[in-house]
């Protein structure tokens, strides 16, 4: 159902994992391989009725079930805006950091949350059950990442 554009319905966007190009798919049960239009290499997917719902409790990509939330924002513009921003402040004595700060407390407040998967960095947009997923954990990703382990969708609690 890739390019079918619907208000209301998540959105998954994956990373191809031959040439690193962003693939956008809406989820549906009958797909089964998403397709990157750059190198034409094939994902293989696995969609349920709660993806359909727009609800996340595993990964289509992975299958895993552990993800984090974030701000929809990008974090290269982010370091871009704050890297001008301290080489103005030399010529404002600071005034541009406090600016930067100002606009930063005014988009969080106006950007909303997108989930991602810790193993295969798969990023979910207008989930419905995004109350129900933590913040980052570094030592989660840590464990995930480098040693393969699976939380099966618990939040590590210290």
């Amino acid at each position: 159902m890739k390019g079918v554009s619907e208000e209301g319905v998540m959105t998954v966007h994956l990373t191809c994992p031959n040439c690193g190009s962003g693939i956008h798919v809406y989820p549906s049960q009958s797909s089964k391989k998403a397709t990157c239009d750059i190198c034409q290499h094939e994902v293989s997917l696995s969609f349920n009725s709660d993806h359909e719902e727009g609800i996340l409790q595993d990964c289509p990509c992975c299958g895993r079930k552990d993800f984090y939330v974030q701000k929809d924002f990008n974090r290269k513009i982010g370091v871009v805006l704050f890297i001008i921003a301290s080489i103005l402040a030399i010529y404002t004595y600071g005034i541009s950091l406090i600016v930067l700060w100002l606009f930063d407390l005014f988009l969080f407040s106006k950007i909303g949350n997108i989930a991602i998967c810790y193993n295969c960095q798969s990023i979910f947009r207008k989930v419905k059950n995004i109350e129900s997923i933590g913040p980052f954990n570094h030592e989660m990703n840590d464990r995930i990442v480098y040693s393969g382990h699976d939380f099966k969708g618990e939040q590590l609690d210290h």
